[in-house]
């Protein structure tokens, strides 16, 4: 009851732009008491919220923390169901870990689990992800489609498109994908995604979707072997990035591509990710699982696999490698 009312409180700040709203506006808006307005006005206070208080006028919010917590995240989301269930922390082993178990015990759709720091994150092929405290962001996402389970691996392309549309739509800067699931700016990387299921043979339960993103880091907060092969908004844009801001354009960025896909199915997003591939064209080495494979990327299918041309002409379909340009 607590979080509802708190979420319903921020909605309507949100709602209000810069005007105020009094506490009786807001108590009847929402179906409480004033005192209990007043009380939860007085947690966000304690959250790193500024409020300013009117008398006559009532409350708005002037500035909001410097943190991603959920209310600061909720604080200006116009989202239908992305990010509207937040499972916030301050430190994790891996909010993928949590959102597994979330996802199990029937956790909604758009539910994000969100973690200031992790200890043990993690790439694709089990690698490990650098996470520092209060300077990325790393989540987890949990979907439901009614797809089959072949086409779970599109989710990762369109999770990117809608990651590269936030950073244009917050930043001057242009990001490229290297497929399949690294975003980067400059030829370094700056953000990985990781898909995995929970699914049966013929049927998945949900799909649950990983994003690191290196947002406010400098150069001496990476490892000194990933300084050359790593990067943040924040170094490529010479300024510090609002995490809260930018993930309220990926949850809506998302939802609308989503959506699109569930409606119309890849191809709208095909068209999009080939705009902002950095490989289709080039020549580039796949190294999969059992061999290594050289060529030119000519593009992907209609269900997201990589085609890659080599030197005789022969066409190879790759579901899944590490690709160097």
């Amino acid at each position: 009851m607590q979080s509802e009312i708190r979420k319903e409180l921020l909605d309507a700040f949100t709602n209000a732009g810069d005007d105020f709203l009094s506490g009786q506006h807001l108590a009847d808006l929402i179906g409480c008491s004033r005192t209990a307005v007043w009380k939860h006005i007085e947690e966000l206070r304690k959250e790193g919220f500024e409020l300013d208080a009117v008398r006559n006028k009532g409350y708005r919010i002037l500035k909001t923390p410097e943190k991603i917590t959920a209310d600061e995240i909720r604080f200006g989301l116009t989202t239908k169901f992305m990010g509207r269930n937040i499972h916030y922390e301050e430190s994790v082993e891996s909010t993928q870990k949590i959102a597994h178990r979330f996802a199990s015990e029937d956790a909604s759709e758009g539910t994000v689990i969100i973690a200031e720091e992790q200890l043990s994150g993690r790439g694709r092929m089990a690698r490990k992800w650098h996470s520092p405290k209060y300077t990325g962001i790393w989540m987890s996402m949990i979907l439901r489609p009614n797809i089959p389970l072949s086409k779970a691996p599109q989710l990762t392309l369109l999770t990117a498109v809608a990651i590269v549309q936030a950073f244009e739509e917050m930043t001057d800067l242009i990001p490229e994908i290297k497929w399949p699931n690294d975003i980067l700016i400059n030829g370094k990387k700056v953000t990985g995604i990781l898909t995995e299921l929970q699914a049966e043979a013929d049927r998945i339960h949900s799909i649950i979707i990983g994003v690191g993103i290196n947002v406010n880091q400098k150069k001496d907060d990476f490892p000194l072997e990933l300084q050359e092969i790593a990067t943040s908004l924040y170094i490529e844009k010479k300024e510090t990035v609002s995490r809260a801001e930018l993930i309220r354009s990926i949850f809506m960025h998302f939802e609308k591509l989503y959506t699109l896909y569930l409606q119309q199915g890849f191809l709208p997003i095909k068209l999009l990710w080939e705009g902002y591939a950095s490989s289709i064209g080039k020549y580039i080495k796949a190294r999969t699982l059992t061999n290594t494979i050289e060529g030119k990327a000519i593009g992907i299918t209609d269900d997201g696999v990589l085609k890659l041309e080599d030197q005789s002409g022969c066409i190879h379909h790759i579901y899944s490698a590490d690709i160097e340009l």
